[in-house]
């Protein structure tokens, strides 16, 4: 099987290491990729960008890929998987339609109303008067979201109502610009994946992302810091009751309407006093949770990916995890998330080897023509380490962390602790 990935982010770089350890894989193009996913795969340029569906059907055809997994969310809102497969490919990654649910929160909002799937009150506005009367009506703490996509930073949680109104205000100004002003839904946030191929849901392993910057959950949100996957403080039964409540009504709901949602349904879920409830669903792998997830699953990626996309999820054999924990920390670049620079030298990757278990995924990087590794983005590397424990996997990650030398960058050096401590995150 020949399978062409399309992006450059380290959720990617997690793909494509997990099906290159495929053996029924035989060859993996990137698409454009970064310095990472150049060691182990074929990169290709997309002269027309990750939105250019017409280029990315294409490219699937020049290479002869079996199938196409499209990982960010941008492609899969701008309807490259529909290109892709009436191109006659078989394609990982929803329809547009489909990936409404994260394209518009608004929309999850009606599809989950309309499924009874458990979420929290929500008013969507596109006055400011709105916001400030839904702001009013819900109380502190305010969630104030974004109704469009935006790269995980189109969240404010916060107790401050002019705050609040300012972060709604801004994204009003957005042409088209809509609100979503949420309750505040208490409780440790989780994240679970579940695979769609329209009908039949199958869940991965739960995980748990830090989103806030700094330690302690302090400054802004971002893309996410850092993850861990096994969560031993999570019921065992969560992922089936997620998928009882949550994804299977979702995924029937999409299919009476006309849009069956095939790919991977993120749910991200708070576990309140009164059952889980959905923060948000994605229409894709999130990041870095991914990096985590694909670190412990043994099943083969690339037979139920495919499976998924052409419909026999149905007869998927139950799948095989590692006993192992893992960890993922992200490096990012001076700035991030305001002002990220980009440039710096990238070095002691190769010292990341030493250490057992531990290996490094390319998030932000490129090649100067010297050859070197250079910063490129927020989110430069992914750091991942198992362990028979998740204080070894915390101690391993830590340890290959501290030997990269990006100048001027940051990372958290919190995450998991909590869940070390057998003590509830819920930042």
């Amino acid at each position: 099987m020949k399978v062409l990935v399309i992006g450059s982010g380290a959720r990617e770089h997690a793909l494509v290491r997990a099906l290159v350890a495929d053996p029924e894989v035989d060859a993996v193009v990137a698409a454009p990729g970064n310095p990472g996913m150049d060691t182990t795969a074929l990169c290709e340029a997309l002269p027309g960008g990750v939105l250019d569906g017409a280029g990315v059907a294409q490219l699937a055809l020049d290479q002869g890929a079996d199938l196409v997994v499209i990982g960010p969310e941008a492609p899969l809102v701008a309807g490259v998987a529909d290109a892709v497969r009436a191109a006659g490919t078989a394609c990982f990654g929803p329809s547009a339609e489909a990936a409404r649910l994260e394209g518009s929160k608004a929309f999850a909002k009606e599809v989950m109303a309309a499924a009874e799937v458990p979420t929290a009150i929500a008013y969507v506005c596109t006055t400011a008067e709105e916001v400030a009367a839904a702001l009013d009506a819900l109380g502190a703490p305010h969630v104030v979201k974004d109704d469009g996509l935006a790269a995980g930073k189109g969240v404010v949680v916060t107790s401050d109502r002019d705050e609040a109104l300012a972060h709604g205000r801004a994204c009003l100004a957005k042409e088209g610009g809509r609100v979503v002003v949420e309750e505040y839904l208490d409780g440790p946030e989780v994240s679970l994946f579940c695979l769609s191929d329209g009908r039949t849901v199958l869940p991965l392993a739960p995980a748990q992302d830090f989103k806030r910057v700094g330690d302690d959950d302090e400054g802004p949100n971002t893309g996410g810091m850092g993850a861990y996957s096994p969560l031993d403080w999570a019921p065992a039964t969560l992922a089936d009751e997620v998928v009882t409540r949550v994804a299977q009504p979702t995924v029937d709901e999409m299919a009476r309407r006309g849009t069956p949602f095939v790919g991977v349904l993120y749910v991200g879920l708070a576990l309140t006093r009164r059952g889980p409830k959905v923060i948000e669903f994605n229409a894709r792998f999130g990041d870095p949770e991914t990096q985590v997830v694909l670190a412990r699953l043994r099943t083969p990626l690339a037979g139920l990916l495919l499976a998924a996309a052409e419909g026999r999820l149905e007869g998927v054999e139950p799948l095989r995890w590692s006993e192992q924990h893992a960890v993922t920390v992200v490096v990012a670049a001076h700035g991030y998330p305001a002002t990220p620079r980009g440039g710096d030298r990238v070095e002691g990757l190769e010292e990341v080897e030493e250490v057992p278990t531990a290996y490094v995924l390319h998030a932000g990087t490129d090649r100067a023509a010297d050859g070197s590794l250079l910063s490129a983005g927020g989110r430069v590397l992914s750091v991942v380490a198992l362990g028979e424990s998740l204080a070894q996997a915390r101690e391993r990650v830590y340890d290959a962390v501290g030997r990269v030398r990006l100048e001027g960058s940051h990372h958290r050096s919190d995450i998991a602790l909590a869940a070390e401590r057998e003590e509830l995150h819920t930042g």
